[in-house]
């Protein structure tokens, strides 16, 4: 499975594919045929991934909630990004979604395009009645990704809270 829109290709990596992002890049790019130049696997990053690893493989029926799906440019099959689903939907039907370019490739619509598709996927789920997303006070690429894809915002703290309803669509 994966999502496909004008430039990309959004594909989310089953569980061994998470252990291959963390554990062997090389045999990861080589088994989806690309070139990895997302965000680097270092850091708090990197630990994520690793325990959203253990996540998937406890929670199998629910593994495209808890994976990361790489934005994977179709013109050259080079990896920019990744997005992901922070779990699967709640009682009320909300998602978290979250999501991360390499710099080199900001600025470029990218992420706008990836967020619209996983949240049409989203929303084709009778189960996902609200997406929602958490920026920072400063980060207005991200804040300005979000207003273009219809995300309202719906919380102010020491962060900003975005929603977008399946009844906006």
């Amino acid at each position: 499975m994966k999502l496909v829109t004008d430039r990309l290709e959004i594909y989310p990596l089953a569980p061994d594919e998470l252990v291959l992002l963390t554990q062997n890049l090389t045999e990861l790019e080589k088994r989806l045929k690309i070139k990895y130049s997302a965000e680097p696997i270092e850091g708090h990053f990197r630990t994520i991934v690793e325990q959203q690893t253990a996540i998937c493989r406890n929670d199998p029926d629910n593994y495209l909630f808890h994976t990361f799906w790489l934005i994977i440019r179709k013109s050259d099959s080079v990896a920019v990004g990744s997005a992901d689903f922070k779990c699967p939907p709640d009682e009320n039907g909300e998602v978290e979604i979250g999501y991360g370019l390499n710099k080199e490739f900001e600025k470029h619509g990218y992420m706008t395009e990836t967020v619209r598709a996983m949240c049409t996927w989203a929303f084709i789920r009778k189960d996902v009645h609200t997406v929602i997303a958490e920026t920072e006070l400063d980060n207005i690429a991200s804040q300005s990704i979000l207003k273009r894809c219809g995300f309202e915002i719906y919380r102010r703290e020491t962060t900003l809270w975005w929603k977008k309803s399946v009844e906006t669509l």
